[in-house]
């Protein structure tokens, strides 16, 4: 397996070595000594979820509220999705900074990201499948949202799905009114204080 930080610390990417021949493909999509060397901790695994999605479904961005956080590891078993993480912890460095992998079932990558930061994905595909590992189960009284086309954040999203074709964005009414960075108040910079 190969494991890459990516530009957000806590988030990485991890590319299975894929073991094919006339029966299909084989892979390891998790393997908790490879996981624990490279980031240096266990993934507590509390609860699973798996979403599908038509092309343009953006979910996201989501975050939960840190303590006590949910971290994620999030495959994609079918289709294709553009994975964003984006770093919304308070006082961190890279605090509002973005990265972003293309996850989808022909090189089977996954994505991890730390409690703290916030996850969005966005369908390049007809019915792609997600599938997340959860450190914590579903709390919605720490559930968070933060509005995708936040002009701050200068997410660069693709106007084109897997086959080159237009894009049209397709979210959620709760996504779609979700609060730009500036107007959360836990986080620095505002005026305002919850």
């Amino acid at each position: 397996m190969r494991i890459r930080e990516l530009s957000v610390p806590g988030a990485w990417e991890f590319t299975p070595r894929l073991l094919g021949d006339d029966r299909g493909v084989f892979l390891e999509s998790f393997k908790a000594s490879e996981f624990e060397k490279a980031v240096g901790r266990p993934f507590d695994l509390l609860q699973v979820n798996i979403s599908t999605s038509a092309a343009g479904v953006l979910r996201g961005i989501h975050y939960t509220e840190n303590p006590p956080g949910q971290a994620k590891y999030v495959t994609c078993v079918r289709g294709a999705f553009l994975d964003v993480v984006v770093d919304l912890r308070t006082g961190s460095p890279t605090f509002g900074k973005w990265d972003a992998v293309i996850i989808d079932d022909v090189e089977r990558k996954s994505v991890f990201l730390a409690e703290g930061l916030g996850h969005a994905l966005l369908s390049l595909e007809d019915d792609s499948i997600a599938h997340y590992l959860c450190s914590l189960e579903y709390s919605p009284e720490f559930d968070r949202d933060l509005d995708a086309f936040d002009p701050d954040l200068g997410i660069e999203w693709p106007t084109v799905n897997r086959n080159g074709e237009p894009l049209e964005f397709i979210r959620s009414t709760k996504d779609a009114a979700a609060p730009r960075l500036a107007e959360l108040p836990r986080f620095p910079g505002t005026s305002a204080r919850g």
